[in-house]
């Protein structure tokens, strides 16, 4: 009776041994502090070094959500590796694509006599580099960053999926999204294409709009500080009447550390009476024509400035 007492000890120690305090224990402990967004803990069980990167993926909702994007995780069974080493693999999800990511657990301190520990072989996180366009913050993972000369690195844990963009009133740039699956894993770099939206393109052609509604408002051939111009050598009998036919095609574009437009084109017609000097002959002159100029565009968070500008 004690044989088959003592067996059957042997045996819940083998089984609690293997399924509690196993290498594999480790690594599921890992992914639940990465999916709770604890970066603390599970900075202590991977006992990663941090490389000099900007830390704010490495706990709270940007690690969080990295995590979040896991799906179908399955934790294996320990593999023997090198000398004592045992290797465990994860294979999971993220975005429809089926990944894995070894880790390398060594032999710990035994618990209580009869217990088995493992802790992580040390390793290095990987980090993500960033660069956006003319800004000096960015979204990574839903979460403000600053963006110091429009670039940063980011250190970050792994496995997990990390989402960059830019996004205000004014301008955006498209979500840029990198998966990272191992300490070994090189991200491509992340350059955020910032662009205007349509709320600033909206803004600078209306403005536009005024701008030269308010030239041809002007009954002179030559409206002050405006593009449009028309010549004659007659004698004027009527009111000169502009019309807009075409409005500028607005395009704004990053140029040396600022926002710029390209230059402008506005069609127009001018219409009116004149009389020659010398034979008395009255005409009516209706002509259409392109006129061309520039503008200088400003713009902060919550206006935007637009400054024609007319060369003569």
């Amino acid at each position: 009776m004690l044989i088959l007492a003592a067996l059957a000890a042997v045996a819940t120690i083998s089984m609690v041994n293997s399924n509690y305090f196993g290498p594999q224990q480790g690594v599921r402990d890992y992914f639940s502090a990465l999916h709770a967004g604890d970066g603390a803990k599970a900075m202590g069980l991977l006992r990663a070094t941090v490389p000099a990167a900007n830390a704010a993926m490495l706990d709270g909702d940007g690690l969080k959500t990295a995590a979040a994007a896991i799906e179908d995780l399955h934790v294996g069974n320990p593999r023997q590796g090198p000398g004592s080493h045992s290797t465990v693999t994860a294979t999971y999800k993220i975005d429809g694509a089926s990944l894995t990511t070894d880790f390398e657990l060594e032999p710990g301190p035994r618990h209580w006599l009869f217990f088995d520990s493992w802790r992580f072989v040390p390793s290095t996180l990987p980090t993500i580099e960033v660069s956006v366009v003319n800004e000096q913050q960015a979204l990574v993972n839903s979460v403000p960053v600053n963006m110091p000369h429009g670039k940063n690195s980011f250190a970050v844990f792994y496995p997990g999926r990390y989402q960059s963009e830019f996004r205000s009133v004014f301008f955006q740039a498209p979500p840029v999204v990198r998966t990272v699956a191992s300490s070994n894993t090189r991200a491509p770099a992340v350059a955020l294409a910032t662009g205007p939206t349509t709320a600033l393109t909206g803004q600078v052609s209306d403005k536009l709009h005024e701008y030269l509604d308010g030239c041809a408002a002007q009954t002179v051939l030559l409206p002050t500080d405006c593009p449009l111009s028309n010549h004659s050598d007659n004698r004027i009998l009527s009111t000169v009447k502009w019309s807009i036919l075409d409005y500028p095609k607005v395009d704004i574009s990053a140029y040396g550390g600022t926002w710029v437009l390209a230059p402008l084109t506005v069609k127009a017609r001018v219409e009116y009476q004149e009389q020659e000097l010398f034979t008395g002959k009255v005409s009516d002159v209706k002509t259409a024509e392109d006129f061309g100029f520039s503008a200088k565009l400003t713009v902060t968070d919550n206006s935007v400035t637009v400054t024609p500008v007319v060369s003569y």
